[in-house]
C-alpha cells in the first residue's frame, strides 16, 4: 500500500511547495494591500471610471451646442470685378467693381427656439450622465459587497475545515483503538476534501468580484485589492418615509429628468414651428465703383430680401401639427416615466423589507439554533450517543445557514444601493425614519 501512497504524498508535497513559492513570488517586494472601504471604492469609481468620464464628456460637448444654436447667421460678403467686356459702351455705363455685405436678422426669434431645443438636448445628456453614474456606482457597490461576502464565506469555510480536521483526528484516534469504524473515518476525510473543494469555488468567486471592482475603478485587473471592511451582519428594520421617497424620486430620477427635458424640447420645437411663419429678412449693403469715376465708391445700394412662407401654408401647417403631436407624445412619456419609477420604488422597498426579514430570521433564530444543535450533537457524540455522521450533518447545516445569512446580507446591501439608483439620489433621505439595529450575534 505504501507503494501507491508514496507518489500521492510526493504530489501533495510538490503542490504545497509550488503554492507557497507562488505566494512568495506574489508577495515579494509588494506591500500588503490596505483594508478596502466602500468610500474608497466610490471615490475611485467617480474619479476614474471610463463610462462615467465618457458620459460627462458627452454632456460637456452637448452644452457647447447651445450658443451655436442661439447665434445669428454668419455675415456674408460678396465681391465682383469686370474681367472683360465685349460690347462697345460708354465708359461709365456699367459698374466695374462691386462689394456687398449681407446679414440675416432673426426678427422671428427662431434662433431662440433652437437655443431652447439645444439646451433641452444638453439636459438629456446631463441626465444620461447621471444615470450612468448611478448605475456604475450601484454596480461597484454590489461588487464590493460581493467581495466582502466571498471573503466572509472563505473565513467561515476555513473555520469549518479546521473544526472538521479536529473531528477527523479524534476519529482516527478512536479508530486506532477500535472505537470507531473505518467507514466513519473515510466519511470524515471525504467531508474535509469536500470543504477544500468548496474553498476553490469561493476563491474563484472572490477573484471575479475583485476583477470586477478593479475594472470599475479603472485599475489593472491583476492588481491586488485589500480585504473589505469587516461589516457586521445587520439590517435596519423600519418603515421608510414613502411619501418623502416618492417626492425625491420625482425630483431626482434621471429617467424623469430625461422625459421633462424631452417635453421642453418638444415645446421649443412647437414654438419654432409657429415662428417659421415669420420670415427673417436679410439686409444687403452693396458698394459699386466705375473704373473711370473719380470716387472710390460710385454707388451705394441697400436692399432687403426674405422668403415668403405664406405661399407654402400646407408645409408649415403640417409642421405645426407634427410639433403638437410630438409635445403630446413627450408628455405621455413623462407620465409613463413617473409611473414606472414609482412602481420600481415600491418593488425595491418591498425587496428591502423581505431581505431585512431574512437577515433577522437567520441571525436571531436559525443560526443560534444551529449552533446549539451542533454543541448538543458534539456532546452526544463524545458520550457515544450520536454518530459521526450526525456531527457532519450538524456542522454542514450551520455552515450553510451562515453562508445563506451572508448571501441575504449582501443582497440587502445591494438592494439599498439599487434603491439609490432607482431614486436617483444618495442623500440622507434613504435613512429609515425609525431604526432598529439587529447586530450580528456571532
Amino acid at each position: 500500500m505504501f507503494r501507491f501512497m508514496k507518489p500521492i504524498l510526493f504530489f501533495l508535497c510538490s503542490a504545497s511547495f509550488i503554492t507557497a513559492s507562488r505566494a512568495d513570488t506574489l508577495n515579494a517586494g509588494e506591500p500588503a494591500p490596505e483594508v478596502l472601504s466602500l468610500s474608497t471604492v466610490t471615490e475611485s469609481v467617480l474619479a476614474d471610471n471610463p463610462l462615467i468620464r465618457a458620459a460627462h464628456a458627452k454632456w460637456e460637448a452637448m452644452k457647447e451646442r447651445v450658443p451655436q444654436a442661439a447665434a445669428w447667421e454668419d455675415l456674408k460678403i460678396t465681391g465682383s470685378t469686370r474681367v472683360a467686356r465685349f460690347v462697345d459702351v460708354s465708359r461709365n455705363s456699367f459698374m466695374d467693381q462691386a462689394l456687398g455685405l449681407e446679414q440675416t436678422i432673426p426678427v422671428s426669434g427662431q434662433n431662440r427656439s433652437r437655443e431652447r431645443m439645444a439646451a433641452a438636448e444638453a439636459w438629456v445628456a446631463l441626465e444620461e450622465a447621471r444615470r450612468t453614474e448611478l448605475d456604475v456606482l450601484a454596480k461597484a457597490r454590489g461588487a464590493y459587497y460581493g467581495l466582502a461576502k466571498e471573503q466572509a464565506l472563505l473565513e467561515l469555510n476555513r473555520v469549518d475545515e479546521a473544526a472538521l480536521k479536529d473531528f477527523l483526528l479524534g476519529s482516527r484516534a478512536k479508530f486506532g483503538v477500535g472505537g470507531q469504524t473505518q467507514a466513519e473515518v473515510l466519511t470524515a476525510e471525504n467531508e474535509v476534501a469536500r470543504i477544500g473543494e468548496r474553498e476553490h469555488d469561493l476563491v474563484l468567486a472572490e477573484s471575479e468580484a475583485e476583477t470586477q471592482l478593479n475594472v470599475l475603478m479603472n485599475r489593472d485587473p491583476f492588481s491586488r485589492l485589500g480585504p473589505a471592511d469587516d461589516m457586521p451582519v445587520q439590517a435596519e428594520h423600519a418603515d421608510f418615509p414613502v411619501a418623502q421617497l416618492r417626492g425625491a424620486l420625482l425630483a431626482n430620477r434621471p429617467e424623469i429628468g430625461m422625459a421633462l427635458a424631452d417635453v421642453a424640447r418638444a415645446k421649443a420645437e412647437q414654438e419654432l414651428a409657429g415662428r417659421e411663419w415669420i420670415p427673417d429678412p436679410a439686409l444687403t449693403v452693396q458698394a459699386q465703383r466705375y473704373n473711370y469715376a473719380g470716387q472710390a465708391i460710385s454707388e451705394l445700394d441697400v436692399g432687403v430680401s426674405m422668403n415668403l412662407p405664406w405661399l407654402n401654408g400646407k408645409k408649415y401647417r403640417a409642421g405645426e401639427r407634427e410639433a403638437a403631436s410630438d409635445v403630446e407624445m413627450a408628455e405621455r412619456a413623462l407620465d409613463g416615466a413617473r409611473i414606472e419609477g414609482t412602481g420600481l420604488l415600491r418593488d425595491q422597498l418591498e425587496k428591502i423589507d423581505t431581505l431585512t426579514h431574512h437577515v433577522e430570521l437567520y441571525e436571531k433564530q436559525l443560526i443560534p439554533n444551529a449552533r446549539r444543535a451542533l454543541d448538543a450533537t458534539r456532546i452526544s457524540y463524545e458520550s457515544g450517543g450520536a454518530t459521526f455522521e450526525d456531527m457532519i450533518v450538524a456542522q454542514r447545516t450551520l455552515w450553510e445557514l451562515e453562508a445563506t445569512a451572508r448571501e441575504h446580507f449582501a443582497d440587502y446591501e445591494m438592494a439599498l444601493a439599487d434603491l439609490e439608483a432607482v431614486i436617483g439620489s444618495d442623500s440622507g433621505i434613504l435613512k429609515p425614519a425609525t431604526e432598529t439595529t439587529h447586530s450580528k450575534t456571532k
